[in-house]
């Protein structure tokens, strides 16, 4: 079976799946925005639909407060007992969780808290007789130990309860790489399968497994471990790893992992982050024997419109750890979506923003803003330290780009009445200076006239790897004074 990859383009991190009948659900973490833990639905492994997410309701995560890069971490995702259950840690906020729902479209519980898991990256796995196993790594992320890594840790779990009926036992740990994360435990055809993430998440990642007649161990390493990685090497996607196995409609084995797309001179930046890939695998002598990624060939551009004339915003849609709907309204002005400013702006933790993923290389995103009673635009973000924007309010559409400490401005007049904004990025090749980032980003204003091009930007400033994010390029509308009036919304993208 050829699968195509990106499976999901664009900030789809930590994927985790699973099969039920002929269905094939899966969830990818999302950190500090809101709304959290988006779940996606296919039937072939081929198509994929964001059915919505797991986290619609603030008192799900508590991440209004967590720094960037906390909330919610790699989730996985399990169906057992006619019952969906997704286990994720909302770090530096609620801790270890187990959510709950009947379908997966939801709605889903508020989440218990699992005591006796100090970790991230929490799996779920049954045995015959119906006891859990929570597998998980031991990273610490608080307390007098907080940075210690104790490995991969297991214990046996009342989900009911959320309490741990043991103490954790340490399991093997991978061939010896830093950062042993990620565990899945499978039984497959009477063995016990433990398959983990590590060497980072950065360029070192990889893929290891081990075995075992027993899901609580002794585990052997395959011999051959890494069984995938793309260090050292030319692919084009970079960081393959976090992976989860499932098997195919055709009867064959998958992969879901996440991986990064780098570009520029050296290929050290990647401005969308961390996505979802897929490979598939063959298993040999009882271990599996995996295919690098491959990229699929470009298929043309992609164009998305969005008229805000909906009930609700689609589930794809984010905010920054509080929810849209509290200083938000498709209602008051119909065809628009109206946003209420607190004084915060895009340097802040909590700015009223609503923006989906970038997914293609070369994308273009466009809004008109009504910004009679404020101040309010278009911004690309990685996080708070670093993000590009560009503004209109008072007679002047001015350009913006924060990077760390550093943020520089420019300025255009323009005439009363609603402006188009644009944010283009371009990747760039070749050699020389303009080719050491991944792409260009191009922030323009429209006033009736035609665009004036305000700034051009180099995009190795809004990537994962300048900004050390988990996350990556996230594109919306915000509103920094009084109320802003944002209407036809646009996006084309194409690799």
């Amino acid at each position: 079976m050829t699968l195509p990859n990106p499976a999901l383009p664009g900030f789809h991190p930590d994927p985790s799946i699973t099969r039920v009948g002929d269905d094939y659900y899966l969830a990818c973490s999302s950190f500090e925005y809101l709304p959290g833990l988006p779940l996606f639905h296919s039937r072939d492994l081929l198509h994929w639909e964001q059915i919505g997410n797991v986290v619609t309701r603030p008192e799900q995560l508590a991440v209004e407060k967590v720094p960037t890069l906390g909330g919610a971490w790699a989730p996985t995702i399990r169906f057992h007992d006619g019952r969906f259950w997704l286990v994720v840690t909302d770090a530096m906020g609620r801790g270890s969780l187990v959510f709950t729902a009947d379908r997966a479209e939801g709605p889903w519980s508020d989440g218990i808290v699992m005591q006796g898991v100090s970790g991230i990256d929490p799996d779920l796995a049954w045995d015959s007789d119906g006891t859990c196993f929570v597998t998980y790594s031991g990273l610490q992320l608080d307390g007098d130990r907080a940075g210690e890594h104790l490995g991969i840790q297991q214990v046996r779990m009342d989900l009911e309860t959320g309490q741990a009926l043991e103490e954790p036992r340490s399991l093997w740990s991978g061939t010896g790489l830093m950062f042993p994360e990620a565990p899945h435990l499978y039984e497959i055809d009477g063995t016990w399968y433990l398959l983990i993430a590590e060497g980072g998440t950065e360029r070192g990642h990889a893929v290891s497994i081990a075995r075992g007649s027993r899901p609580d161990g002794p585990f052997e390493g395959c011999p051959a471990n890494p069984v995938l990685s793309a260090r050292s090497t030319d692919r084009p996607v970079q960081n393959t790893g976090h992976a989860d196995l499932v098997r195919t409609p055709d009867g064959g084995w998958a992969l879901f992992l996440l991986g990064m797309r780098p570009g520029g001179l050296t290929r050290a930046f990647s401005p969308m982050g961390r996505e979802t890939f897929s490979t598939t695998l063959e298993w040999v002598d009882g271990w599996p024997v995996v295919q690098p990624v491959q990229l699929t060939p470009p298929t043309g551009p992609v164009e998305q419109h969005e008229d805000f004339t909906g009930a609700e915003l689609g589930p794809e849609w984010l905010s920054i750890r509080t929810p849209a709907a509290d200083w938000s309204s498709l209602t008051e002005r119909p065809g628009h979506l109206v946003v209420q400013a607190d004084g915060s702006a895009m340097d802040d933790p909590r700015p009223r923003f609503v923006g989906r993923r970038q997914q293609h290389r070369s994308a273009v995103f466009s809004v008109r803003v009504d910004s009679t009673g404020g101040v309010g635009g278009l911004s690309l973000r990685i996080d708070e330290r670093h993000h590009y924007d560009i503004e209109v309010g008072a007679g002047v559409a001015r350009a913006r780009a924060r990077v760390g400490g550093l943020c520089q401005t420019w300025e255009q007049p323009v005439p009363p009445g609603p402006v188009t904004l644009r944010i283009r990025t371009e990747p760039v090749s070749g050699m020389g200076l303009d080719a050491l980032g991944p792409d260009l980003v191009r922030l323009s204003a429209d006033s009736g006239s035609g665009p004036v091009e305000l700034a051009v930007l180099d995009g190795r400033y809004v990537s994962a790897e300048t900004s050390a994010s988990f996350t990556g390029r996230v594109v919306g509308m915000y509103a920094a004074e009084g109320t802003v009036a944002f209407d036809r919304f646009g996006y084309r993208g194409e690799d």
